[in-house]
């Protein structure tokens, strides 16, 4: 079944009152092409509006995100606790987590101010412009995302330099799960915008949150995260949605050796601890720093786990 033909199914059932096809609909329209992401919301906030459970705990998402919705994290963990009253397991667990009490009693006892605090950054290389975040996440959010994405790890890909799309190449032997607005809890939402604080740059400048597995012996060959503006394909990349200006990766295991981010033409490696975080700026004013030359270095013993971001320039 084409993409045409599931939206007109999923349309009829919808049609008939069907909440969960409703909700299937939009999402359907957010992260399938030909995508209708204003009908998709749309879709999905009526939906919630009479109580089906994921498409409430989606509205969670757009609120905390400002994706569809202004945004507005009080609205957002108000929308969770509804979520989690319809019925929703993934809203009960993450009002648990994110409270420390039960998932009835959680709301009342979440403060989003220190939810979202970030640790002061500390600069270790100013050319290319490098830093380190320590404990930037509590170890349970880290077990979370590592939960989260394991049931969806598929072979990570690369920007092809020809087809303007993703591939699987030698270079990259690692795996990954990618959180597409439809994918994306409100922990990972949370993450962002502690990333957005910390840089400065708005979260829609961000691409999908992604994370990384590594086996022992898999890696991430030498590369640059910037796209270069001489090949065609990366050109056009560019003008339609901006530079990939900055880097954000954060650990989020440490039991495992060997597997250090590399920056070769500095002399510097760095593996962080458990919930540490790594920031890196791959341009210097508008130009690629290829100072910026980095790569994960293979493990030698256990699973890595890291959580990576790459921020445009719009």
């Amino acid at each position: 079944m084409d993409a045409g033909e599931t939206r007109a199914s999923l349309k009829r059932a919808a049609e008939t009152g069907d909440l969960a096809a409703l909700t299937a609909l939009g999402r359907h329209m957010l992260v399938e092409l030909p995508y209708m992401h204003r009908e998709g919301v749309g879709h999905i906030i009526e939906a919630a509006q009479k109580g089906e459970p994921d498409a409430t705990h989606m509205v969670s998402v757009f609120a905390a995100c400002g994706a569809g919705l202004p945004q507005d994290w009080s609205a957002a963990f108000d929308y969770m606790r509804h979520a989690a009253g319809f019925g929703s397991s993934l809203a009960r667990a993450q009002l648990a987590l994110l409270s420390n009490k039960e998932w009835q009693h959680a709301r009342d006892h979440i403060d989003i101010d220190t939810l979202l605090a970030t640790p002061e950054p500390r600069i270790v290389s100013p050319a290319p412009r490098i830093s380190v975040i320590e404990n930037l996440l509590p170890h349970v959010l880290c077990d979370w995302l590592i939960e989260r994405a394991r049931p969806h790890l598929k072979p990570a890909q690369v920007y092809s330099r020809t087809t303007a799309e993703g591939s699987i190449e030698r270079g990259r032997t690692n795996s990954a799960m990618e959180f597409n607005i439809a994918e994306t809890d409100l922990v990972v939402a949370l993450v962002r915008e502690k990333i957005a604080r910390l840089t400065q740059l708005p979260m829609h400048a961000m691409e999908h949150t992604q994370v990384l597995h590594y086996t022992p012996g898999q890696q991430f060959f030498r590369h640059f995260d910037f796209f270069e503006p001489s090949i065609p394909t990366h050109a056009r990349e560019i003008e339609a949605r901006g530079q990939r200006l900055a880097t954000f990766l954060i650990y989020l295991n440490e039991n495992f050796e060997g597997g250090e981010t590399d920056f070769p033409e500095i002399g510097w490696r760095y593996c962080g601890r458990k919930g540490d975080a790594l920031l890196f700026w791959n341009v210097e004013g508008r130009a690629p720093d290829r100072r910026t030359l980095h790569a994960g270095l293979p493990t030698t013993r256990g699973e890595k786990w890291l959580l990576s971001q790459w921020i445009r320039g719009r």
